[in-house]
């Protein structure tokens, strides 16, 4: 390989890699198994580097690695979340692509809505998402953090992901037809 394949490659993988754990993490639970399924689609895409098509858009390709890797991890289960069916999968990669027209040079300037979103939630909400989805508590830890019940995070993930999705349409960053069902 190349010295310029090389170069591309570490720009590309610096310019999608926000993205593509966003998309990892919305199929996988298990921030381990999210760490080995982004590692493992890194590094096939720097194994099959020369078979991207260059006038085709990377963060696709990258996504379609994971995707791939996200089925086999699956299959393997003897359960399958909701969340990793196929059409499912299908769903999210088409918000993706909504997501990746918009204006922005990064991940996070096209995402810049969402935290605008988020910071307008009820304090209740806005720090059970904080402590579910930024600092990856799972809901016995936030029920004992936040002295509630478990049925009590659980709701209130409910009603911030409801209540975010619904901003998110308004400022068009999703379609109409996010659910507010995720994981």
């Amino acid at each position: 390989m190349d010295r310029n394949s090389k170069d591309l490659f570490a720009v590309l993988v610096s310019e999608n890699s926000s993205m593509l754990l966003a998309y990892i993490r919305a199929s996988i639970d298990d921030q381990s198994i999210v760490d080995d399924i982004y590692q493992e689609t890194m590094v096939t895409a720097w194994r099959k580097l020369a078979d991207y098509d260059r006038s085709r858009p990377f963060a696709r390709w990258l996504r379609g690695i994971a995707h791939k890797l996200i089925l086999s991890y699956y299959s393997k289960q003897k359960k399958k979340p909701i969340y990793c069916e196929e059409t499912v999968l299908t769903h999210i990669e088409n918000e993706m692509i909504i997501v990746e027209s918009k204006t922005g040079d990064t991940w996070e300037d096209k995402t810049e809505v969402l935290e605008k979103c988020i910071n307008k939630l009820p304090e209740n909400f806005r720090m059970t998402i904080q402590l579910h989805y930024k600092e990856e508590h799972k809901t016995e830890e936030i029920a004992e953090i936040m002295e509630a019940s478990r049925e009590a995070v659980k709701k209130r993930l409910q009603r911030a992901r409801a209540m975010l999705a619904e901003c998110l349409k308004r400022n068009r960053l999703f379609s109409d037809s996010v659910e507010a069902s995720g994981k």
